[in-house]
């Protein structure tokens, strides 16, 4: 088991070279706050169609096969459970449904001059609509009575639950997948420079995201190897009973922490014995920040983008 190829989430691509890596990142960066923010009181039909517009990103970047499976498999059989689970379960609206025609108790009080075919003609429906879409009777046991019931409400919450989850994680993990955690750093650390005015830190901030997510590569590494020596002792679970499968875990746990916390002190060491005192001071430059002709190209296109959503994007 390798998880640094196995959990391909977050982890750059570098190999092949998409359209997507050479765009800017902070170009990157304000198109991923857009369609973030861009299904917040959408319509339903606004949520499916920013889903369809990341397909279509992925297929035209060709990003290899073998990593958009990884990466949209798990996501896929998550949110096509979610949205089975939201389907049929109940949607809370206690509707109290009137009889349309008399019951027996008020048949007895009916007068004689009139019959309830006179008083309760025949009309005809005024639309097609109906809340209850699917209503299917399995069984009934005593008194409990098993049916699949999938209303307009459980539609509507299965798909705007589904579409949120798929548009949080994977545009995210494009994101990640398509740029270097330094254009990513950098690119923050140039969309805040007007903060400093403030006071704030805004280098310091930079610093301290490009370290986590260097980070990240170690953190899997180390659970990688911890796994690994588990799986080589051959323990017998079976015989530990549940009190020594936890007590095992616990010491993994523990073990996993001072490793990671090893490794931190190891890149703190590091960075003081090469004379590492500010980020000001030490500043290193990987990527040169330069909007170019397809950048602007991009920002044309999120103009679009934005101006469809306020057109036809609806209100939920």
């Amino acid at each position: 088991m390798d998880l640094l190829r196995s959990l391909p989430i977050g982890l750059y691509l570098e190999a092949p070279q998409t359209w997507l890596h050479k765009i800017d990142a902070r170009v990157k960066l304000v198109w991923l706050l857009s369609i973030l923010l861009a299904p917040v009181l959408a319509s339903s039909p606004c949520r499916i169609a920013i889903v369809v517009f990341l397909l279509v990103l992925t297929v035209s970047a060709r990003i290899p096969l073998r990593v958009w499976r990884q990466q949209m498999g798990w996501l896929i059989v998550f949110g096509a459970i979610a949205t089975l689970i939201l389907l049929i379960a109940p949607d809370g609206i206690a509707v109290s449904q009137q009889p349309r025609f008399p019951t027996a108790d008020m048949l007895s009080d009916w007068p004689e001059s009139l019959t309830p075919s006179e008083s309760l003609p025949a009309l005809p429906t005024a639309t097609s609509y109906r809340y209850d879409i699917v209503d299917w009777q399995i069984a009934k046991v005593g008194p409990i009575n098993l049916a699949i019931k999938i209303t307009q409400r459980s539609l509507r919450l299965a798909v705007k639950v589904s579409t949120l989850i798929f548009t949080l994680i994977y545009s995210t993990t494009l994101f990640l997948l398509t740029t270097a955690p330094e254009e990513i750093t950098e690119g923050i650390e140039d969309l805040m420079r007007p903060l400093k005015w403030t006071g704030l830190p805004v280098t310091e901030i930079a610093l301290t995201l490009t370290l986590a997510l260097r980070f990240i590569p170690l953190v899997l590494e180390e659970v990688q190897n911890l796994v690994r020596s588990i799986r080589t002792r051959a323990i017998k679970w079976k015989k530990l009973g549940v009190r020594g499968a936890i007590q095992i875990w616990l010491m993994v746990a523990e073990r996993l922490i001072e490793n990671l916390l090893l490794r931190a002190t190891q890149i703190a060491s590091a960075m003081q014995v090469r004379g590492f005192t500010s980020p000001n001071t030490h500043r290193v430059i990987w990527h040169r920040l330069r909007l170019r002709w397809w950048d602007w190209l991009v920002l044309v296109g999120l103009g679009v983008f934005w101006w469809s959503r306020l057109m036809y994007g609806g209100v939920a």
